[in-house]
């Protein structure tokens, strides 16, 4: 096993930008049947990164135990996470543990964050679920699980803090069983005396270990635990007789299973999914965490276990992609980073092959080779130069050209796609605005660098409101976002509500007369038209002419249609586009000198100025479809809620998960701050979609606030 820190005397610039010396980590291959790729996740605050880093101290990966609160850990190095004490994107970290190679994958536990996640489970093979001992199941636990299970990963339970005296194991053990069923299956349980946890009894070999507050470890007597003991033994017998027909029929025989059957039958339990093993200890004192790594080694599945993926030819077909060094490259990028002083950075998971710097790669999503300059292994935000990355093995490429996250990069003389990452809806919109006047193009490249890294960043400019938008998963989201703006692009920018799209219409059939005359030296203008509006079926303008007698030449038919459409940017109510009209030209009169396509584009827009005022004009908003995702207990909160904000209720019908999907129409301008009201009132277990369906016409009362806002923003102007 080699662990050995180097130092390269050569300057080279890190996240923070200063020319650091870069520390290495350097790592032997190892085969996919010795690598565990496993995902910490869990609910924010439940000591997932403690845990990662206690691993990465106890593995001699660092050389120190860090500390959230501190803001030293190897895994949150990110300014954001330091300043925050929190996890907000995905970090990568491998380690040795008897002869095999485990790489940690930390994910956040922010609900704003969890994009992170999504990355972090589509490149492990392994969840491992860290559970507050004192605060127990949660919605985090309940969501790190359903994301697990969805990606068809391996569950390992952790829980964690034992050494806080409010930890209750027990209640949190009994709750772990309860929300997740008898899969549930204890493997180290704490002996607890006066409160402290210093005792870990491993249920498989049956044997007691001690630890001291150094971390240092011994075994000891076996501890009198009463009755409570035999009841978790027989726990791992209920689990391990549900992994075959032979094992069940032996425990309803009341027949005692051998050691050999016990491990085994654990082990083939928690490989096919039948068993969630769960361990504990303290990630802050390392207690109980060499046990934990000890069983992970046999436990979890390993790379070449669970590695193999179905992915597409070119033609579409499903092909098998097995977890084979000998095979055709194919690799999934899970994660990018993109930092003005590293560079960017892409992630990737390698199902088939070998990937090296003399590698020939495509990507499968442009159709364009990607040329390797070097590859490397990440551990938090060091790199190390790294020979090539195999089978079943986690690394990173820098400086590919046009790749992005989720795209497969493989060999020519093989092409497939590979699954990509499934993101969660990016809800929360918002608009953002520069400090200073004429940086909208800096603020717009920046939000784009920042969407390479995390795509459930969304941005979009529009040209209606003339604002530039961006979407994210909630407030602190898009907080990060502003904060990243300025600490890595030094761009200062601000969020404001999104401006709404009104629309402006008629309700009535009037004729108007448009009459321009003009008179200076020499040639003078003059054009005079009579046009007929109406309402119509239509997203803008239909125009049409019933002249006779050629009293408007048909010459300047299209400067009339011109004028008018030119006339609906702006409507006479509020300044927005004016929509749902149809314009008949039917009669006017020219000068055979002074008419001109100008003049008769001037007179349209003033039939339009003197017309519409008296063709009953009216405000529209526009609709959105709303589906919300809701438990049970949430609807009446939520159909009261689109009530208020002036929505129809349309229906509800049962969705996955044993969630509620309640399906209603709100207008948009009620909707900026629901994602905050969703996930407040289901404690994060809900979401939503919302898509513009139509526009409607707008009440009074709301009408008059808008049209009075926008004429006292134009006096502004």
């Amino acid at each position: 096993m080699l662990n050995i820190f180097e130092i390269n005397n050569m300057a080279a610039p890190l996240l923070s930008g200063n020319a650091k010396r870069r520390e290495f980590i350097l790592l032997k291959q190892y085969d996919a049947k010795k690598i565990l790729n496993i995902a910490l996740a869990g609910h924010s605050g439940c000591g997932k990164t403690s845990v990662a880093e206690s691993i990465l101290y106890l593995a001699k990966a660092t050389d120190r135990l860090g500390k959230v609160s501190d803001g030293n850990t190897t895994l949150d190095f990110d300014a954001e996470e330091v300043k925050r004490h929190a996890s907000i994107m995905t970090a990568v970290a491998p380690i040795e543990w008897k002869n095999t190679k485990i790489n940690l994958i930390d994910t956040p536990g922010l609900f704003d964050f969890a994009g992170g996640v999504a990355e972090g489970m589509r490149a492990a093979d392994t969840a491992l679920i860290v559970v507050s001992g004192k605060d127990g199941v949660n919605v985090g636990t309940e969501k790190a699980v359903e994301a697990a299970t969805k990606a068809g990963l391996t569950k390992v339970f952790f829980v964690n803090g034992l050494c806080d005296e409010d930890a209750r194991f027990y209640r949190v053990f009994e709750s772990l069983k309860s929300t997740f069923g008898a899969a549930v299956c204890p493997v180290v349980v704490p002996y607890i005396v006066d409160g402290k946890a210093n005792v870990y009894v491993n249920l498989f070999d049956f044997k007691a270990y001690e630890y001291d507050e150094k971390g240092n470890v011994k075994q000891t007597a076996l501890p009198d635990m009463g009755d409570r003991l035999e009841g978790l033994r027989e726990a791992i017998k209920e689990a391990v007789a549900e992994t075959s027909e032979e094992l069940l029929d032996k425990f309803i025989m009341g027949e005692e299973f051998t050691p050999e059957e016990i491990i085994l039958g654990v082990s083939q339990g928690v490989k096919d999914g039948s068993i969630c093993p769960v361990f504990c200890g303290d990630a802050h004192n390392t207690f109980a965490i060499d046990q934990l790594l000890n069983s992970l080694t046999w436990l979890a599945p390993s790379a070449a276990d669970k590695g193999d993926e179905i992915g597409v030819d070119v033609n579409g077909e499903p092909v098998e992609i097995a977890v084979n060094e000998n095979g055709a490259p194919a690799a999934i990028v899970f994660k990018t980073v993109a930092d003005p002083f590293i560079g960017r950075l892409s992630f990737i998971k390698v199902v088939s092959g070998k990937i090296s710097p003399d590698t020939q790669i495509i990507n499968m999503r442009t159709g364009a080779p990607e040329r390797i300059a070097k590859v490397l292994t990440m551990t938090g935000k060091k790199q190390a130069d790294s020979s090539y990355i195999g089978a079943g093995d986690i690394g990173a490429i820098p400086k590919l050209s046009s790749t992005k996250t989720g795209d497969t990069l493989c060999s020519p003389l093989r092409k497939v796609v590979l699954d990509g990452i499934d993101y969660p809806v990016s809800s929360y919109t918002m608009a953002i605005y520069p400090a200073k006047k004429g940086d909208e193009d800096k603020v717009a490249q920046a939000v784009q660098k920042l969407c390479d890294e995390d795509p459930t960043i969304k941005f979009e400019q529009n040209h209606e409101t003339h604002e530039m938008l961006v979407s994210g998963l909630g407030e602190q989201h898009l907080d990060v976002v502003i904060s990243r703006l300025k600490s890595k692009y030094n761009v200062t920018a601000s969020l404001q509500k999104p401006k709404i799209a009104y629309r402006e219409t008629i309700r009535k059939k009037v004729s108007a007369q448009g009459r321009y005359k003009k008179q200076s030296g020499g040639h003078g203008q003059f054009g005079d038209v009579w046009i007929e509006f109406e309402p119509y079926d239509t997203d803008s303008l239909e125009f049409a002419e019933r002249v006779v007698g050629g009293a408007v030449p048909k010459n300047f038919f299209p400067a009339v249609e011109k004028g008018l459409r030119d006339s609906i940017k702006k409507g006479v109510l509020a300044g927005y586009p004016t929509v749902g009209i149809k314009a008949t030209l039917y009669d006017g009169s020219y000068h055979p000198v002074d008419s001109s396509e100008m003049s008769f584009k001037t007179a349209a827009s003033l039939a339009y100025k003197n017309g519409i005022p008296n063709a009953m004009p009216t405000l529209l908003e526009p609709i959105g479809s709303l589906k919300a995702y809701v438990p049970d207990n949430n609807m009446g909160d939520v159909m009261g809620e689109v009530n208020k904000r002036r929505g129809r209720v349309l229906g509800m019908a049962p969705a996955e998960n044993g969630t509620q999907v309640v399906e209603a129409e709100v207008p948009m301008s009620e909707m900026s701050d629901f994602a905050t009201f969703i996930r407040q009132i289901t404690q994060g277990r809900g979401s939503y979609e919302f898509t513009f369906a139509r526009y409607e016409d707008c009440p009074a009362n709301v009408a008059q606030k808008v049209i009075e806002k926008a004429k006292a923003e134009m006096e502004e102007d």
